[in-house]
């Protein structure tokens, strides 16, 4: 499939808006937990998506229709609404956004391995070369820009998060992209975008706050600080990153295919660090400037696979 201006918009946009849920979520984590800032995210985002999606509870016969398929909604909303930010907002507090959203950009990497091993698709010399480069993006963040480093480097524990935080967004997209059989024609149900994000969101949200509470049983969590701003905050991820940026990241995957999505998502460095340097004052050094271009030849070379 060619790489159109309006495809590559559409891939384009749920990076924008997830490198400000990075931002956003580092300057509020200081006044809720990380478990509890996702689990109001969602708990916010989920009462906005039944204004588009209600029909998918609102009579007997269409929560049936969930009910039948509730294992793979469940996983859908494990992976994709109760765990991926979670992890990332725990992820933050050990490290920066531009280190999170770069960190993230193995993804590639993760994408291709799982499409290999689960639904025996192989990479084409292309996308692994461009997957490559993106990974060596990676390792000049990891290394601090000392690749010498790596042999003996110690992960943060926020590097730790965010690798298992993408490593389970990868397994989302190809559950997106290569849905069960219940998913598929005549047994589809007849759900618009917000519907089956209502659907997700129904196992997702009993997750996310789930995970609040054990969180609050097995560690000592300091009371929320309410304010304007937290309340603000929790507005824009409940509706840029969670609803607006997932439609056009579920349309992005149905249309260029996970792999080529996940080379997209590595533009959130950068806006990452032009969001950073503008809104925190944490500003990139040279090493986060080539790993953007190791990124960014990652993104020309796979497409060029298309």
């Amino acid at each position: 499939m060619q790489l159109t201006p309006r495809l590559a918009l559409m891939l384009a946009t749920p990076p924008l808006l997830w490198a400000g849920n990075a931002v956003v979520g580092r300057m509020s984590i200081g006044s809720m937990d990380p478990l509890w800032l996702n689990a109001f995210r969602w708990m916010v985002a989920f009462a906005l998506l039944l204004l588009f999606g209600w029909r998918a509870l609102a009579t007997r016969e269409a929560r049936a229709q969930i009910a039948a398929r509730w294992g793979y909604l469940a996983i859908l909303g494990l992976i994709g609404v109760g765990a991926y930010n979670a992890l990332q907002y725990m992820a933050l507090r050990t490290s920066t956004p531009l280190n999170v959203t770069l960190i993230a950009s193995s993804s590639p990497v993760w994408t291709m391995a799982i499409g290999a091993v689960a639904y025996g698709v192989m990479p084409k010399r292309l996308q692994l070369a461009g997957a490559v480069l993106s990974l060596l993006g990676v390792a000049l963040v990891l290394s601090r820009g000392d690749l010498s480093t790596l042999a003996r480097i110690e992960f943060v524990e926020g590097d730790m998060l965010m690798l298992l935080a993408i490593l389970g967004w990868s397994i989302y997209s190809w559950m997106l992209a290569r849905p069960p059989a219940h998913m598929l024609g005549d047994r589809r149900p007849a759900w618009n975008w917000a519907e089956f994000l209502v659907a997700q969101s129904v196992f997702g949200v009993v997750w996310a706050v789930g995970g609040a509470a054990v969180g609050d049983l097995v560690a000592t969590s300091h009371p929320a600080q309410w304010s304007w701003a937290l309340a603000a905050a929790i507005a824009y991820m409940a509706i840029g990153p969670s609803i607006i940026a997932y439609r056009a990241w579920g349309l992005a995957v149905a249309e260029a295919g996970p792999a080529m999505a996940a080379i997209f998502y590595n533009l959130t460095p950068l806006f990452a660090a032009i969001l950073s340097a503008a809104a925190i004052g944490e500003w990139p050094r040279l090493y986060h400037g080539i790993a953007f271009a190791l990124i960014v030849a990652g993104i020309a070379v796979s497409s060029r696979a298309r």
